[in-house]
């Protein structure tokens, strides 16, 4: 259903269509590891892990819808009430509500702790004011985890409060129809089916009860519980990503010819195989690992960061090889590894760009 199609999706810059997400949904993909008490699978981080490679396989756009489901179940499962847990969990896991995560803001990527939007106490609940950009499936959704300053005072993570902030789902006419709220698309090079966006909010209303946990100044730490599920599912997508290079690469190098035998039977094309398959191996059993850690209850940040920076790389690279196995054509729009190599590029940069990514692992291995 998504192979065969995502790339006309991703040359004509289309959202991925509605009927595949309600497909998802029907399969259990949004609701895969929330647990069986309100509405989801119960199943493992590793199971994930499988489902998220095979669907970016065929498109990192459809890999990365469960990510968002991921992301907010898992800030509502570790930081939220039990309210809270009953009455967003089961809506989640059948998809009935899409999320996405509104964290990064025009002058804070990597450096959360400093982000300025802030969330202001009235009778009603609170309002937000402030930007926010890089907003993946801003407009189609229908709930933002949205992490804002509540203490005025503080410049660092500790007046930070994360807030389930409800909107209307957008319209191609009307994509931001929730008042004191606007938003604008980033048109950007891969990593197309669901569109990024800068948003603004002016007074942006926010129910009391949604302030996810029911107290303030606990969003850093929140939002830092789901950093290991978050870059486990983001090391599976590289991989998927990194599958369907090889898998292009392999049928263009067995049915293109030169010299009168098929590119593949040319040892320098031979060998970049091999050594796309061997480092696609290593990474995939890296992240395994570091699913398996998770589902044990044991610490993974670092195995997780590991997995994920060189799933990137990796990713990466085979893209990269990808292309230069289809010579000329590789650089053809028409050719699907031409998007391969755009959407693996956006891996070493999202849910931790890969110098942050070092410099985490090197502070947990130098001590």
């Amino acid at each position: 259903r998504v192979e065969p199609n995502a790339h006309e999706w991703h040359l004509k810059d289309e959202l991925i269509p509605m009927e595949i997400i309600e497909e998802l949904a029907e399969m259990g993909v949004f609701g895969l590891t929330i647990p069986e008490e309100f509405g989801g699978f119960g199943l493992s981080k590793a199971s994930m892990v499988v489902v998220s490679e095979e669907l970016s396989r065929g498109y990192i756009g459809v890999g990365s819808l469960g990510t968002r489901s991921e992301i907010a179940a898992e800030l509502i499962i570790c930081g939220g009430t039990d309210e809270q847990k009953q009455a967003w969990l089961p809506k989640l896991a059948s998809g009935e509500i899409l999320p996405t995560a509104v964290f990064t803001e025009p002058n804070t990527g990597s450096d959360l702790g400093s982000l300025r939007t802030r969330a202001v106490k009235t009778d009603e609940g609170w309002e937000i004011t402030g930007n926010k950009t890089w907003i993946t499936h801003a407009a189609r959704t229908h709930v933002m985890t949205l992490l804002a300053r509540t203490d005025p005072d503080t410049t660092d993570h500790r007046g930070l409060s994360m807030f389930l902030a409800e909107k209307t789902p957008g319209t191609d006419d009307n994509p931001f129809p929730t008042p004191g709220m606007t938003g604008g698309e980033i048109e950007v090079l891969g990593y197309r089916g669901m569109k990024e966006y800068e948003l603004g909010f002016d007074g942006f209303k926010v129910k009391e009860e949604n302030l996810l946990g029911g107290e303030t100044g606990q969003g850093f730490k929140q939002l830092m519980q789901t950093f290991e599920s978050a870059r486990i599912q983001t090391a599976a997508r590289a991989i998927g990503v990194a599958q369907a290079a090889l898998d292009v690469a392999m049928q263009y190098a067995i049915d293109r010819k030169q010299f009168g035998k098929s590119l593949i039977e040319f040892p320098r094309v031979s060998g970049k195989l091999a050594m796309m398959a061997v480092e696609i191996m290593i990474a995939r059993q890296l992240t395994y690992y570091s699913a398996w850690q998770k589902d044990h209850d044991k610490r993974c940040d670092l195995e997780a960061g590991m997995a994920k920076l060189l799933g990137a790389r990796v990713a990466w690279a085979a893209a990269d090889n990808g292309l230069q196995i289809h010579g000329g054509n590789g650089f053809a729009l028409e050719y699907k590894i031409s998007r391969i190599l755009c959407d693996a590029r956006i891996l070493n940069i999202f849910e931790g760009a890969a110098e942050i990514q070092a410099q985490v692992i090197a502070r947990r291995l130098l001590g």
